[in-house]
């Protein structure tokens, strides 16, 4: 038997007959008339070369074959239809899909906790996946499904054929200790964020560079014992200082005052229309979307 070769009616004929074990039910069932469902019966019973249903003083009662069709069918059936009833509109509350977004290390910071809150409250059976793709892969895995959105600081999508939407601008500053605020600093510098080494070069300040970090978690820890600056976003600085309740930090202008970046959130235009992500997309703008550029002291 080959699957090209099935009428995918007959399996639907099947699936109602297995629920009401009855012909005529069947029929009401699928808004067919019992004849249809009578003729389609017997297609059935020539392609599985077996009865399928006897009757019964109950019924129409299923063979061994028949309840083994139903454990396989019935499953497939309801997911395809909940795939296309998705595809017309899209129920938060009740779906379980996964989605897959990539956040830089600012994005974690800056934007996860409360997006992960709130999708408890409005979508509590979603999971949320953030996968770790190099940013030179990030087109490809939109283009191939692999990613649903990423959201960050990534200038070198805008090129790439997908779609952009700005969500907030942002600055680096400096950020130190209170108490060694009037020294000459020397600075830890974040790898993921080659813009900080960008902003220490051009005021000449490379050399002075004294730790190269991969990422912003370990920053709590470090300037809490250390007097080291740390150049970062103007969100995630005030997330650290959230951190450090009992250590006072200076926020201030970064080095030669670099002009302010643009995070935008991305996507494939193949998925534009998928409701599921234009929801969630919704509720990350409606969250997050801010085009008022952060104050510096």
């Amino acid at each position: 038997m080959e699957l090209h070769g099935v009428d995918l009616n007959l399996l639907k004929i099947f699936d109602a007959v297995y629920a009401e074990r009855s012909v005529s039910r069947a029929a009401v069932r699928i808004g067919l008339t019992q004849p249809s469902v009578s003729h389609g019966l017997t297609r059935l019973r020539l392609l599985f070369s077996d009865p399928l249903f006897v009757r019964h003083q109950s019924g129409m009662a299923p063979t061994v074959v028949a309840d083994r069709v139903a454990a396989a069918l019935g499953p497939a059936l309801r997911n395809l239809q909940a795939m296309l009833d998705e595809h017309l509109q899209f129920d938060p509350v009740r779906s379980t899909r996964t989605l897959r977004v990539y956040m830089t290390d600012f994005g974690s910071v800056a934007f996860l906790p409360g997006l992960l809150a709130e999708l408890r409250r409005r979508a509590p059976g979603i999971t949320l996946e953030l996968p770790q793709i190099p940013s030179t892969e990030l087109a490809a895995a939109l283009d191939a499904a692999r990613l649903d959105l990423a959201v960050g600081y990534l200038p070198h999508l805008h090129d790439q054929g997908l779609v952009s939407e700005p969500v907030l601008v942002e600055r680096y500053v400096e950020l130190r200790r209170a108490e060694h605020a009037q020294a000459d600093a020397d600075y830890a510098a974040v790898t993921s964020h080659p813009q900080t080494l960008e902003i220490l070069r051009a005021a000449g300040l490379e050399s002075r560079i004294r730790l190269w970090l991969p990422n912003f978690m370990v920053l709590p820890a470090l300037l809490a014992r250390n007097d080291l600056a740390v150049l970062l976003p103007r969100n995630v600085a005030d997330q650290v200082a959230q951190w450090m309740p009992g250590t006072p930090l200076q926020v201030r202008q970064a080095p030669g005052s670099p002009p302010p970046i643009r995070v935008s959130l991305h996507w494939h235009r193949r998925y534009t229309t998928d409701p599921g992500l234009r929801w969630f997309r919704d509720l990350f703008l409606e969250l997050y979307r801010d085009e008022r550029e952060p104050s510096i002291p």
